[in-house]
């Protein structure tokens, strides 16, 4: 496996191959006058290796649109685009990263006339990404908008010839996320209940407040696998320093683990500074949130057998952007490999939680 390959200081690619197939994670900070080079480069790059981009994020500020919009305006892959213009500092970074495959044929997914996703098939799985997943009816309540999300994922992936059941990871991206988390929660925990899914595996998951160009209420993402035999485990992974989620009811697995011949994914939901009993700890001081919230993550690539020099891809979310450069202090401190991380402008879950970092791991069996 392939670790932090890069034709640019800026421009972080891991490569990971499985099953005869090759997944690119490509990671990269753009200013407004950077974005359409680095949309070049990633493309040319991917080229290249005869991949094709399957997805992207692009995060920054609600005044980067114009830029974004004529930087993809061309592009034919789906791209999910978030602004968090409601919080505070300067919103001039964007993080954005890709996910390219070669070696297998993408086959895309259509919400009406738009490519949201795709899927393809290795010897072992078929996998899906989609993202860009919003209500079609604007003027519906933000409950009834994230039910017909949830609605709209189940039924987008029978394009794929899977279920809702089927998802290892979801990213839920809520406008105003503070003033309605709670009851988004209710939502998610009876769509789930209805769907059978605690009783099979709840998905690894990001939910995080940032704005998007039409204002929806929420906009979604989803990595949904489908095994053909045996050999392929996909499981739930426990944190070691935090109690589930689901306690205080959110319903979301720590981590999840997609277990295939030669190779491991270990994806990592949004993690914050949330102490064993499953409260906030550290209030006011970003940095030790940021070190606490590091631990965390640690200790559950260590409980896998991984380590930071795994990282595949992570975003790393802060309520004040002016707050990023602690990151990159801890990590130099600490003596972190330059991890493969994309800055974003957004609220977390809690009004009291400043940080929170997201991240994906490979490693070969």
């Amino acid at each position: 496996m392939q670790k932090n390959r890069s034709t640019e200081p800026d421009l972080k690619t891991v490569e990971f191959p499985h099953d005869g197939v090759k997944a690119y994670f490509i990671t990269a900070q753009a200013t407004e006058s950077t974005l359409h080079e680095v949309f070049d480069r990633v493309s040319v790059e991917m080229k290249e290796h005869d991949a094709k981009i399957a997805f992207q994020y692009l995060f920054g500020g609600r005044q980067l649109y114009p830029k974004a919009v004529s930087a993809i305006k061309n592009l034919d892959w789906p791209l999910t685009l978030l602004h968090g213009d409601a919080c505070s500092g300067d919103c001039s970074i964007t993080g954005t990263q890709f996910i390219a495959i070669s070696g297998a044929e993408l086959n895309p997914v259509m919400d009406g006339d738009r490519l949201v996703g795709n899927w393809y098939d290795t010897d072992d799985a078929r996998y899906c990404l989609l993202g860009d997943l919003r209500a079609d009816d604007l003027s519906r309540s933000r409950e009834e908008q994230a039910r017909d999300v949830f609605e709209k994922m189940e039924n987008l992936l029978q394009q794929a010839d899977m279920e809702f059941t089927d998802i290892a990871r979801t990213w839920l991206y809520l406008n105003d996320l503070l003033e309605w988390y709670d009851e988004f929660n209710v939502v998610r925990s009876q769509f789930f209940k209805e769907r059978g899914t605690f009783e099979k595996m709840v998905p690894a998951s990001t939910g995080i407040g940032a704005g998007t160009a039409a204002g929806e209420a929420i906009v979604c993402a989803l990595l949904a696998v489908k095994p053909k035999h045996d050999g392929v485990k996909i499981f739930a992974v426990p944190s070691p320093l935090q109690c589930p989620a689901i306690d205080y009811k959110s319903s979301f697995a720590r981590a999840v683990e997609i277990d295939q011949p030669g190779s491991r994914l270990l994806t990592i939901s949004g993690t914050a500074s949330i102490e064993p009993g499953g409260e906030t700890i550290h209030i006011g001081d970003c940095k030790k949130q940021i070190k606490l919230t590091m631990e965390v993550v640690h200790a559950i690539l260590k409980s896998r057998d991984m380590d930071w020099e795994d990282t595949s891809r992570a975003i790393a979310y802060f309520k004040d952007i002016d707050d990023a450069h602690l990151l990159e202090k801890y990590c130099i401190e600490n003596h972190l490999p330059e991890l493969p991380v994309a800055i974003s402008h957004a609220d977390v879950c809690r009004h009291d939680l400043l940080f929170e970092i997201e991240l994906d791991a490979v490693k070969a069996n």
